[in-house]
């Protein structure tokens, strides 16, 4: 009766682990059987105060919250990559996030997502259809555990989102519905009028076009590492990076070993030492390992490292981290170098292979790219010199990344506007890139920048300050106390309407640059609605009319050959007196009204509505010049009636 009763126990303790240690899916919501697409709901579970206690601010009382994101396939067809935008609204400071990563590669966790934020399956990014797994909802669905700090909303009140939606492409969702005030759901079902890729197998998504993609080819397979190429192309005819970074997030461990054709911003392996890694590498020598953080930060190799044969010969390799726009040259629009990566366990097999997640790219004074999750497509294919049959990537993952503007962040560079009819050039506006570290009464981040006299525009900001007071009070112009901040540009673009004649006109365009470094290869673009037509030719520059979103309406600039460098700041002559002197190009552009009409050129046509020097959108003044000639002669008319009226009166 003992050895029964003991059997018993032993199985009951058994069969209660196992189902401790495999639970299962969580029964879908009962208004889930009405959707046939897929069915998202996020549910709060509980929040609590946490210190400090605000009593007398509590919009900024800090609460902790737990909440759940389901996503449930119904639909007929596997949803591959799933991604789903949560509208977090509550300044929340989300700490973890199971089974998912910020898709975008903006941030990482913990990090702030009160903006609302997109996530994206890891380590399973796809759910498969019921038909296909006999309705097994751990292979159909996910669940998202969240666990977070939110602001300003204490019980009995919710902390909801204001939206959930599906991102995927090809997908609508209805408006989201909430289940009493602590669960909101809503179903995404696949849009009838989507153009669907029927040319690719079943297993891959197609590739996608944006400003610039990176991919990411498994070229080599061992059993504890691997080999990847990594290829940065730019696609965008405006788009560049100069000193590109590239960084990512390794989800399991990983570490870099030997990188080809680029290196690490920081060489350590102390990480890799003191953890996990040096416990599974006992034979290791970690004095050869390159990297062992979490987040690396790559970088490009100098020109000079080129056929390296250690360190460089990659095709593709050791441009000093620069990208070109395809518009420019076509062969230099492209980076690219392998890199060598040891896994850790349970991934220790040749087939296991994780890509990196969370990319982000960067450059010196370019635009800002925002990076998607990395998606799994057929294998690239790399040619062979020799004619033959090129070998195949063993699998290979594809990152869109595209321009953005972020909130809160500001240009890089800056224009001023002057003309030949006014004396004064309008300058950059104040604060153009930025007053974040201005000393606060120092200067005034709302006063519109002074006006400046033409001799100012070489002058560094710092040493303005008399000519710009002198050349206001000279012209009867407003003073502001304290004086406006400076613009904080690195580039600065001054466009001069030089001359405006029968048949056409011209412009001169002078390029400052107030950085150290130079710039190489560098370009300006300059959009003009209405007379882009019109131009005929830059005298100094290698200027074309280049189409841009299927309009003719940008002129592209680039150094002739020999003066593709735009150099840094330098001293003046006499170190001791004279302030230091930007770098500085300059040519005339000639412009014709022959195959056009309705050109106003000083009403604004001869000034260009947008303006981009190596990619990155500068900062414009708000006027333009105002014709000087014109009001003095009206003041003066204006004075001779004035007389005139007078002197009747007197008689009168």
């Amino acid at each position: 009766m003992a050895s029964t009763f003991f059997l018993l126990l032993l199985f009951f303790t058994i069969t209660t682990t196992v189902t401790a240690q495999t639970p299962p899916a969580p029964a879908p919501s009962p208004s889930s059987a009405t959707c046939n697409g897929v069915f998202l709901s996020y549910s709060y579970s509980s929040g609590a105060q946490i210190p400090p206690k605000l009593k007398s601010d509590p919009a900024k009382q800090p609460y902790r919250f737990k909440s759940t994101l389901s996503v449930l396939n119904n639909a007929a067809e596997e949803l591959k990559s799933w991604r789903v935008f949560v509208g977090f609204q509550h300044d929340e400071y989300l700490v973890s996030a199971s089974n998912a990563v910020i898709a975008d590669g903006s941030a990482t966790l913990p990090g702030p997502v009160g903006n609302g934020t997109v996530f994206a399956g890891f380590p399973n990014s796809d759910l498969k259809t019921a038909i296909e797994t006999a309705g097994d909802l751990t292979q159909m669905s996910v669940q998202v555990k969240f666990l977070g700090t939110q602001f300003g909303v204490g019980s009995p009140d919710v902390p909801m989102p204001n939206n959930i939606s599906l991102v995927n492409d090809g997908f609508i969702c209805s408006v989201p519905t909430m289940q009493g005030i602590r669960v909101m759901e809503v179903c995404c079902m696949k849009d009838p009028n989507a153009i669907a890729n029927v040319t690719l197998p079943d297993e891959f998504l197609p590739r996608q076009t944006g400003d610039l993609t990176i991919m990411y080819d498994v070229i080599r397979t061992y059993e504890s590492n691997y080999w990847a190429a990594v290829t940065i192309e730019n696609h965008n005819p405006l788009g560049r990076l100069d000193n590109w970074n590239l960084t990512w997030d390794w989800m399991r461990d990983e570490f870099i070993g030997d990188i080809k054709g680029a290196y690490p911003f920081t060489r350590d392996s102390s990480s890799c030492i003191f953890g996990p890694q040096g416990a599974f590498y006992t034979s290791m020598d970690f004095s050869n390992v390159l990297n062992c953080e979490r987040r690396p930060t790559l970088i490009d190799l100098p020109l000079e490292m080129t056929n390296n044969t250690q360190i460089g010969n990659i095709p593709f390799c050791c441009r000093n981290g620069t990208i070109l726009p395809p518009t420019m040259d076509p062969s230099k629009s492209k980076s690219a170098f392998q890199i060598q990566v040891y896994k850790m366990p349970p991934d220790i097999n040749r087939s296991e292979l994780v890509p990196p997640q969370n990319f982000k790219i960067n450059g010196r004074l370019n635009p800002d790219y925002n990076c998607g999750p990395p998606v799994r497509v057929s294998p690239s294919e790399s040619p062979d010199s020799g004619g033959l049959p090129g070998s195949t990537a063993v699998s290979s993952w594809q990152v869109v990344c595209n321009i953005t503007q972020p909130k809160g962040s500001s240009p890089r560079c800056c224009v001023s506007f002057s003309a030949y009819y006014n004396e004064s050039i309008i300058p950059c506006p104040t604060c153009a890139c930025g007053c974040r570290n201005t000393n606060p009464g120092t200067c005034s981040e709302a006063a519109p920048a002074l006006f400046l006299p033409s001799q100012a525009i070489l002058v560094p900001f710092d040493n303005r300050t008399a000519l710009a007071t002198a050349w206001a009070h000279l012209k009867h112009r407003n003073v502001p106390s304290p004086l406006p901040c400076p613009d904080n540009c690195g580039v600065s673009i001054n466009w001069h309407l030089l001359t405006d004649f029968r048949g056409g006109w011209s412009s001169r365009l002078t390029m400052f640059n107030w950085e150290d470094e130079a710039f190489a290869d560098w370009f300006v673009a300059v959009e003009m609605d209405k007379s882009t037509p019109g131009f005929e030719k830059a005298y100094s520059f290698n200027g074309t009319i280049l189409e841009v979103n299927r309009k003719n309406d940008t002129i592209l600039m680039q150094g002739l050959p020999g003066l593709n460098y735009l150099v840094g700041e330098v001293d003046g002559a006499n170190p001791e007196k004279d302030p230091r002197v930007p770098g500085k190009q300059q040519s005339v552009l000639s412009f014709t009204t022959k195959k056009m009409s309705g050109i106003n050129v000083a009403g604004g046509d001869g000034f260009p509505t947008k303006v981009f020097f190596n990619g990155e959108e500068c900062a414009l003044p708000g006027i333009i010049p105002t014709n000087d000639s014109h009001r003095k002669k009206l003041e003066g008319v204006f004075s001779v009636v004035l007389a005139i009226i007078v002197l009747v009166l007197m008689q009168h």
